[in-house]
């Protein structure tokens, strides 16, 4: 059996992973490149995409850099099941298509520069009609029930706790070449526990022999969640008083409902002043609806929360407004605070969070909450480490807007959170690689694992980097 890591090594994007075993090649995710626009648009075209070379997907979940280049492997000639869970199939639906907007919008904009340069224009990515496509390859699988692939591959998902949908990926395989058995386990994105609305991530206690593991907090820790909400609090609280507004950059899928549930449970219990909050983003609103049809996955909170709570919607309470067209969006800009806006994208390289902050990052009464792990290159990151300005459509802004960093609300397991997640393991791996990461954080948990745990042959991959195993 060999893998070749061709994403997420070395760094947190573009998760993709190819296992040839058995005269068979499973890919696990296909994930877009995130972070500077130049770097991302020319990896995502010239990385790994060969659809005619793979004979079937294995998808985690639905978020982006781990699905992302479907519709464009599905172009380039692959014709087999993209397997998954049924949550995570939905949520696709409406993120895919919304990535093929953004790349056709980006496209176009930059084409029409090509065009007074007289240069050849570019062709997006993927279209609104490749992502159709490629949905009709998707086949939903439920949690726990095992799968045969190919004769002597099997399929196991387990709840990974970090997204709707989103799961471990629990290989057993029978090696005709060696003619021995193994146990496989690529852990996707790995939840953190005790976070609401979706049930923690399912203790995989039987182990692995070969284990792909993500690393993304390997290095960090992350405060309880319960401080997580009193800070939210403070920083409403404070920016009201100002007389500004909240400005929260959100990823569309899981961060967006996230922050709307503990503003609502703010709002319910008077912690914080009743203000107007708007979410604009319609790609959250869409994914949002996807949430409400799922209630299968809810953890034992939520369920209470339903049974209790006037509203009867932990996506939606009485000051809550999710905004539709365009000119709602707009109407925001010319609005006076105090209030709450949630908006994406989460890294903010794009969509309707840039009108905001050009509206109101030289305001000191606003501030700018971060919530979420940010790219390097991109201007999430370059606002969380204090650049004194920065560019917003081409512009030039000074960010006079307090700035504030909350990284309570990761759906990732911390650095203790991925070191339990071997602990409880019967069967220690005896093969580990260490992906999704940053250097740092992916050579911090390598060394945890070792010392803590004892593994041997912890590897962190490079990119394009094979191992037969």
């Amino acid at each position: 059996m060999k893998i070749t890591f061709h994403g997420a090594a070395g760094t947190v994007t573009g998760s993709q992973h190819l296992i040839e075993v058995n005269g068979k090649t499973i890919m696990l995710d296909c994930g877009l490149f995130q972070g500077k626009r130049k770097d991302a648009f020319e990896r995502n075209r010239s990385e790994f995409c060969q659809g005619k070379e793979v004979d079937l997907l294995i998808l985690s979940h639905a978020h982006i850099d781990h699905s992302g280049r479907i519709p464009c492997l599905v172009n380039n000639g692959f014709r087999g099941d993209i397997v998954c869970t049924s949550a995570t199939r939905d949520l696709c639906a409406v993120m895919l298509m919304d990535s093929a907007f953004i790349q056709e919008k980006d496209v176009e904009f930059v084409n029409k520069k090509r065009k007074k340069n007289r240069q050849n224009p570019f062709e997006p990515l993927y279209t609104k009609e490749d992502v159709a496509r490629a949905m009709e390859q998707f086949v939903g699988l439920n949690y726990n029930r095992k799968h045969q692939l190919f004769p002597g591959v099997h399929l196991t998902l387990a709840d990974a706790g970090h997204l709707l949908g989103s799961a471990h990926v629990i290989l057993d395989i029978d090696d005709q070449e060696t003619g021995t058995s193994k146990r496989l386990v690529f852990s996707g994105d790995i939840g953190r526990a005790g976070i609401p609305i979706i049930r923690d991530p399912t203790p995989l206690t039987e182990g692995a022999d070969i284990l792909i593991m993500e690393s993304t907090y390997g290095n960090r820790s992350h405060p309880p969640y319960v401080e997580t909400d009193r800070e939210l609090a403070r920083i409403v609280n404070e920016t009201v008083q100002r007389g500004g507004t909240l400005l929260i950059p959100a990823f569309a899928v899981g961060r967006t409902q996230q922050l709307v549930y503990a503003l609502h449970k703010l709002h319910s219990s008077g912690v914080i002043p009743d203000l107007p909050v708007f979410v604009d983003s319609p790609l959250a609103t869409r994914t949002t609806d996807i949430f409400k049809l799922h209630p299968e996955v809810y953890d034992a909170e939520i369920r209470e929360f339903l049974l209790t709570d006037d509203d009867n919607n932990p996506f939606g309470f009485g000051r809550l407004q999710y905004t539709q067209s365009v000119e709602q969006s707009k109407a925001l800009n010319e609005r006076k605070g105090p209030m709450v806006i949630i908006s994406a994208s989460g890294m903010m390289e794009g969509g309707r969070i840039l009108h905001h902050l050009r509206s109101r990052i030289e305001d000191p009464r606003n501030t700018i909450l971060i919530t979420g792990w940010q790219a390097p290159n991109t201007l999430g990151r370059r606002i969380v480490e204090k650049e004194e300005t920065v560019r917003v459509f081409g512009d030039e802004f000074q960010v006079r807007a307090q700035v504030e960093v909350q990284t309570g609300f990761s759906g990732h397991a911390d650095h203790d959170g991925l070191i339990d997640f071997v602990r409880v393991m019967a069967k220690r791996p005896k093969q580990t690689f260490i992906v999704h990461g940053e250097g740092e954080a992916s050579q911090t948990l390598a060394h945890d694992l070792r010392t803590e745990l004892g593994l041997q042959n912890v590897v962190v991959p490079e990119s394009l980097q094979s191992f037969v195993v």
